[in-house]
C-alpha cells in the first residue's frame, strides 16, 4: 500500500559506485556468512567444548566438505517443516491480527508507503502459546530447537536464497522503484545487495515484515529453548543458571522492545535506502536468530552460576546501555515525527533538513550504536572468559556498527555537502564519545 507517486521520477537510475569492495566482496559475503552460521555451531559446541584445537580445524573442514553423508546430516525435513510452519504463522498473524497502519518516510518518488503495525500482538500470542505449553507438559516439551539446530539453520538458509531469488527476478517487473545502490547491472552484487527498495506482495511488505517477525521473534524463542534444555539437564525450572537467566531477560527484553517500538524501524537505512536482497533475507531469517542465541547455547553445556554480585555487574552494565539506545532512539524518533518535547538543539541544511546537535545526538553522531554495544557486550559477560568464540557476537556487531556509521557518513557527505563538514565539527565524535 503506497500513497500516489510522482510521475517524472526516474525508478531504475543506475548505481554509480559499490560497496562491500564490489562484487568481489558481496559473493565472499554470500557465502561466508552462511558458513559462519554453521560453523559457530560446529566449532562451539557439546563435543569440543567450544574450544576447538586450532591446529585440526583446516582438515576438520576438508574432510566434512568432502564427505557426502555430511552435507546430507545438514537437512533435516521435520525441522524444515517445523520451519516453514513457524514462518507461515507470523505471515497469517501479519494478516489476521489488527495492529495499525503507519506511513513511511518520503519515496524519491514523492509517495509515502504504509505499514502495519502488529509485531507485538504476534509476539505475544506465540509466547503464550509457548508459555502455556512449557506449563502444562514441562520443558522437555520445548527443546526441539536446540535438538535439531542444525536443521533450522539449514531450513532459514533455505528460506532466505528463495526469497532472495525471488526478488531479484521480480525486480525486472515495469514500475518497480529500485534501490539507489542495488541497480549496478552485476548480478552478484545486485542479487546480494536487493535491486527493488521496497519488495511486496500486495500491502505486504516484504523487508519489514522479515526485518522483525519471523527472525527476531525466532531468536527468543530459541532462547526460551535452550533454558528449557538447560532445565531438562538439572531436574527443573527452578534449576537453571543465573548465567541464563541474564541472558534469557537480557535478549528478551531487547526483542519484545524492538517489537513494540516497532514504527522506529522504519527510519532505519535497512527500511529508507536499502533494497532486499540476500545481505537481508540472510541477515534476518538466519544470522539473527541462529548467531545472536549462541551464548544462550553455550550455557546449556556450561552451566555457569555467577553469584549475586557478578549477576548485578553485568545487569547494571546491560541497563547502562538500553539507557543510551532507547534515549537516543527515542529522541531521534520524536524529531523526525516533528515533536522536540526536550527543545534539542539542531542545525539547519542548506536542503531544509535538521540535523540534531545536543542531547544524546551531541555526544556522538551514532549514541544509539554506543548503547547497542554495551548491550552486546553484557549480553557475552554471563558466559565467562573461557572461550573467545561467545564474544563473536559483540566483536561481529562492532564491526557491522563501524561499516553501517561509514556508510551513513558517505550518503551524507553527498547529500549535506559543506553542511556535513559543518555538522561534523559540532558533533566530532562518530560512535563513542572521547574514542571513536
Amino acid at each position: 500500500m503506497a500513497s500516489k507517486d510522482a510521475p517524472d521520477v526516474e525508478l531504475a537510475p543506475r548505481t554509480t559506485s559499490y560497496d562491500f569492495l564490489g562484487p568481489p566482496g558481496a559473493l565472499f559475503v554470500t557465502l561466508t556468512v552462511p558458513a559462519i552460521t554453521y560453523g559457530l555451531y560446529f566449532g562451539c559446541s557439546e563435543a569440543n567444548g567450544c574450544t576447538p584445537n586450532l591446529l585440526t580445524i583446516p582438515d576438520q573442514i576438508v574432510a566434512s566438505m568432502s564427505d557426502p553423508d555430511w552435507w546430507v546430516s545438514l537437512w533435516d525435513t521435520q525441522a524444515f517443516l517445523v520451519y516453514l510452519a513457524w514462518y507461515a504463522y507470523t505471515v497469517v498473524a501479519w494478516f489476521v491480527l489488527p495492529g495499525d497502519w503507519i506511513q513511511g518516510t518520503t519515496l524519491r518518488t514523492g509517495g509515502k508507503k504504509y505499514y502495519k503495525l502488529n509485531a507485538f500482538p504476534t509476539a505475544l500470542l506465540v509466547l503464550g502459546l509457548t508459555v502455556g505449553t512449557i506449563y502444562r507438559f514441562g520443558p522437555s516439551s520445548f527443546t526441539l530447537l536446540y535438538e535439531k539446530w542444525i536443521g533450522f539453520v539449514t531450513a532459514s538458509v533455505v528460506m532466505a536464497t528463495a526469497q532472495a531469488i525471488y526478488c531479484y527476478a521480480f525486480s525486472f517487473r515495469k514500475g518497480k522503484l529500485l534501490a539507489l545502490g542495488g541497480n549496478s547491472g552485476n548480478f552478484i552484487y545486485d542479487f546480494f545487495i536487493g535491486r527493488e527498495l521496497n519488495p511486496s506482495i500486495g500491502s505486504f511488505d516484504i523487508k519489514s515484515f522479515n526485518e522483525l517477525r519471523p527472525g527476531l521473534i525466532l531468536w527468543l524463542l530459541i532462547d526460551i529453548s535452550m533454558a528449557c534444555e538447560q532445565a531438562v539437564r538439572r531436574g527443573g525450572m527452578s534449576e537453571i543458571t543465573d548465567s541464563m537467566w541474564l541472558v534469557l531477560v537480557f535478549q528478551g527484553w531487547y526483542v519484545v522492545d524492538a517489537l513494540f517500538n516497532e514504527s522506529a524501524i522504519f527510519t532505519t537505512m535497512d527500511i529508507t535506502t536499502d533494497g532486499f536482497g540476500f545481505m537481508l533475507a540472510i541477515g534476518d531469517l538466519s544470522w539473527v536468530p541462529f548467531v545472536y542465541s549462541l551464548q544462550a547455547r553455550y550455557l546449556v553445556f556450561k552451566q555457569i552460576e555467577l553469584g549475586p554480585v557478578w549477576t548485578a555487574v553485568i545487569f547494571l552494565a546491560n541497563a547502562t546501555g538500553y539507557y543510551i539506545f532507547r534515549g537516543a532512539n527515542g529522541e531521534k524518533n520524536d524529531f523526525r515525527s516533528g515533536s522536540n518535547p526536550k527543545n534539542l538543539k539542531y542545525m539547519t541544511t542548506a536542503s531544509g533538513s535538521k540535523l540534531l546537535t545536543s542531547g544524546w545526538w551531541g555526544w556522538s553522531r551514532h549514541p544509539n550504536y554506543f548503547g547497542d554495544l554495551l548491550m552486546a557486550f553484557a549480553w557475552s559477560l554471563p558466559t565467562g572468559f573461557n572461550t573467545p568464540i561467545t564474544y563473536f557476537y559483540v566483536s561481529y556487531f562492532a564491526v557491522l556498527l563501524i561499516h553501517r556509521q561509514l556508510r551513513d557518513d558517505e550518503h551524507c557527505q553527498k547529500k549535506y555537502g559543506k553542511d556535513w563538514d559543518t555538522y561534523k565539527k559540532l558533533v566530532p565524535y562518530r560512535i563513542v564519545p572521547y574514542i571513536y
